[in-house]
């Protein structure tokens, strides 16, 4: 009777996987929409140096902010607002999520300096990223988000503090704009959207 249970048990978690395998695959191969910044086909470099377009990013929750490290005013607020959001996340639906801070300083903020940065505020790990690229393309990228910036100095901007949330198929669903605003209504999108992963 024993052995007949774990053979059964087995079968359904072999028929669950295969299951899972097949959904995840039908999320990659979704065709993009219009509305998709997976259209965008600009090249980034993570805080480990390796170069990376954003839809090697599709299939996942994606919680992202501009910020540049440097900065002493706004930025770690919008860092902090980031940490909270993490900690309120569903435990089961965190491994489909991604968060992302996007530096809108790309000639300070090296790969080197990104990566000193996640280490020191311990977000070395997932499900953070840290991305850079070129002047041109975070200007793009900024004007999807609606995030305006500008340099105000040789190591300072002026920027929006906005932080948005991408459903998996890389479309805008929801953004949240101030400092130490509340964030439920933000969790419960990322929330949301997580569990039909």
């Amino acid at each position: 009777m024993k052995r007949i249970t774990i053979i059964i048990f087995t079968l359904l978690f072999t028929l669950q996987s295969c299951k899972n395998a097949k959904e995840e695959e039908k999320t990659k191969n979704k065709p993009i929409s219009d509305l998709s910044i997976y259209n965008l086909p600009s090249q980034w470099t993570n805080q480990d140096g390796k170069t990376t377009e954003l839809k090697s990013l599709k299939g996942n929750v994606l919680v992202m902010v501009m910020i540049y490290t440097s900065c002493k005013a706004a930025c770690p607020r919008l860092v902090a607002d980031m940490r909270d959001i993490e900690s309120k996340l569903n435990k089961d639906n965190k491994k489909n999520v991604k968060l992302i801070l996007v530096s809108i300083d790309p000639e300070t903020d090296t790969p080197q300096r990104l990566k000193s940065f996640a280490v020191n505020n311990k977000m070395n790990q997932e499900p953070w990223i840290f991305l850079r690229s070129t002047e041109e393309n975070t200007r793009e990228f900024a004007a999807v988000l609606a995030v305006n910036y500008k340099k105000i100095s040789p190591i300072d901007f002026s920027h929006s503090n906005i932080i948005s949330v991408f459903n998996p198929e890389g479309e805008l669903i929801y953004q949240q704009e101030g400092l130490g605003v509340n964030n439920e209504k933000t969790v419960e999108k990322i929330n949301e959207e997580a569990a039909k992963i």
